[in-house]
């Protein structure tokens, strides 16, 4: 696969806990979190990535330590790192991606 066009999917492994992009496996985000609650981590994984390259680009060790911390809670909201989503129960899965998004929105980093 050479990569992913805008409008399509991903490909998947069989057991969906994997996308394969450009040949890398990658952990599939945790298809429990509900639409709206993805697109807002999404949003704050973006601005957080965004905040890593302003970072790095000005030499600002600090803030790119607090940007990359962001990006980190957002990831692991989305079940993207952490404690693989499909070892968790519904319950975990749910309080992962409230207090991660929660957390995000207050501003807090990690």
């Amino acid at each position: 696969m050479a990569g992913v066009e805008a409008d399509q999917s991903p490909e998947e492994t069989p057991d969906g806990h994997f996308v394969v992009i450009k040949g890398r496996k990658w952990r599939a985000t945790d298809p429990l979190v509900p639409d709206d609650v993805g697109a807002r981590l999404r949003q704050h994984l973006m601005s957080a990535r965004r905040a890593v390259r302003s970072a790095t680009s000005a030499g600002d060790a600090a803030a790119e330590r607090a940007a990359r911390a962001r990006v980190q809670r957002a990831k692991v909201a989305l079940g993207e790192r952490g404690t693989p989503w499909w070892e968790q129960s519904d319950g975990e899965r749910r309080r992962r991606w409230e207090e991660g998004l929660a957390g995000l929105d207050a501003g807090e980093q990690g």
